[in-house]
């Protein structure tokens, strides 16, 4: 199996700019996550003025993270292969560039291209944002810094929904798209200056396209099946043969991994128990985590009547949350362990998901969605540390890139599973879709406790 042709090492002394470097890029990494819920609010708008249905709203949301985390194994790759600064500011640009393209949108078919060309350069970008912040910190240093990376990513999320409604109810949903562009020149122009120069890749390694086709191939029949489940019935022929492909294009995707000459990826890195405790807790969070927005979204201007921006004051607290829950893991998961900080965190999604199913009204959905998004901004933390504190400095592209696609295909399948489970309620026929929705995620995120509790070993040891 060939090794990644850049060895990047840990310096020697800390990089007297890495928190300066931490915040420039955490506001990248921001715009990124941002515009994974941003566009939340927005749905039923754009729905409305461009003739879109739920099938096409769910793709609005799942194309930019199906792209984004189908690519983000070849986005790993080449922060390995030619240098993690370059792939920042690549990124950088061309996510202003497709932003642009989706605001001035008049059709569905410009709204998707546009998103798919995000999540593109979402997948460039975002591994290599994190590969700097794991190569330029070390030690106790390291846990806090992913600490409050984390606390962007679940963070921004919730603040995308505030933003989303903020934007839809003034200037109009277009603008959920144009704020990135003057924000993005900005951080573009600053951080090349600012990001540290690095030694001069290896030339002769090579990207392995056609092993990122087969796993963004298998994933998007994965996420059309549960997509086309809410209308067709899930077990529908149609249905039957889109998870079959998924699986077979999965299985393609491995052998094709251990037979090429540079592969995408070292699929034993993902035997490793950290690595694959990590990689299942940041998919289960942020499935939980877009299930919330989604349906959320939809259940207060759909049922309860309220506008946009009603809606995304009610998510402030959700944000708050958030933060707050990955904030005080971050800075207690040293002396407390990941096992027990990642199974409390899945308890409190799985009882915060519980509440609204089981009592309706506004109160109980801003105080459940409350409590479960402090649980798994916990979960974001644990999972970043899990899967990469004990990596090699020269396998962090490639370890960033499997962390950041489990989160993209953690919320393609938090939007496809309940676009299909609450179909009836998203078209506004009834209520009891929310209500099948929610109970859907406890029971997903008590099974996650468990298998935590399983995976991850409980001594607290560091290298």
């Amino acid at each position: 199996m060939a090794e990644p042709m850049t060895v990047t090492t840990a310096p020697p002394h800390p990089h007297p700019q890495r928190w300066k470097i931490l915040g420039l890029v955490g506001v990248a990494q921001l715009m990124l996550i941002l515009d994974v819920t941003v566009v939340a609010i927005a749905l039923p708008h754009m729905g409305a003025d461009l003739g879109l249905k739920r099938e096409a709203l769910t793709w609005v949301v799942s194309g930019y993270t199906l792209t984004f985390g189908g690519l983000l194994l070849l986005g790993g790759r080449a922060a390995d292969l030619f240098g993690a600064r370059r792939l920042v500011l690549a990124g950088l640009l061309l996510f202003t560039a497709a932003s642009l393209t989706a605001g001035l949108a008049n059709s569905g078919t410009m709204l998707l291209g546009g998103r798919i060309a995000q999540g593109l350069a979402a997948a460039i970008l975002s591994p290599a944002a994190l590969s700097l912040i794991v190569t330029i910190f070390d030690g106790e240093e390291r846990n806090r810094a992913l600490g409050i990376w984390s606390a962007l990513g679940g963070g921004g999320a919730a603040v995308g929904v505030l933003l989303g409604g903020l934007l839809t109810a003034g200037p109009g949903w277009p603008w959920a798209f144009f704020i990135n562009v003057p924000v993005g020149l900005v951080l573009l122009l600053t951080l090349r200056t600012q990001l540290p120069t690095q030694p001069r890749p290896v030339a002769g390694g090579r990207l392995d396209v056609p092993g990122a086709v087969l796993v963004t191939a298998a994933t998007g029949s994965l996420i059309y099946a549960l997509i086309q489940a809410g209308d067709r019935g899930w077990a529908a022929p149609a249905t039957a043969i889109l998870l079959v492909a998924a699986v077979v294009l999965y299985a393609a995707f491995v052998v094709r991994q251990r037979l090429a000459a540079s592969p995408l990826m070292d699929v034993r890195l993902l035997l490793r128990r950290p690595v694959a405790a990590g990689t299942l807790l940041i998919l289960v969070a942020t499935a939980l985590m877009i299930s919330v927005f989604f349906l959320g979204t939809f259940y207060f201007q759909n049922h309860r009547g309220y506008g946009a921006l009603h809606t995304g004051l009610l998510f402030l607290p959700v944000a708050l949350a958030t933060m707050l829950g990955a904030n005080a893991t971050g800075r207690i998961i040293g002396r407390a362990g990941a096992r027990a900080c990642a199974v409390l965190g899945l308890l409190l999604a799985a009882v915060g998901m519980a509440t609204p199913a089981l009592w309706a009204g506004t109160l109980a959905m801003v105080v459940g969605v409350g409590v479960a998004s402090a649980g798994t901004g916990a979960v974001f933390v644990v999972a970043s540390a899990t899967a990469l504190g004990q990596v090699q400095p020269h396998e962090s592209g490639l370890a960033s890139g499997i962390v950041s696609t489990s989160h993209e295909f953690g919320a393609s399948l938090g939007a496809a599973v309940v676009s299909s489970v609450a179909a009836a309620s998203i078209a506004g026929t009834s209520t009891a879709g929310f209500e099948h929705g929610f109970t859907t995620g406890a029971v997903i995120a008590a099974t996650a406790a468990v298998l935590a509790f399983i995976l991850i070993p409980s001594a607290r040891s560091r290298q």
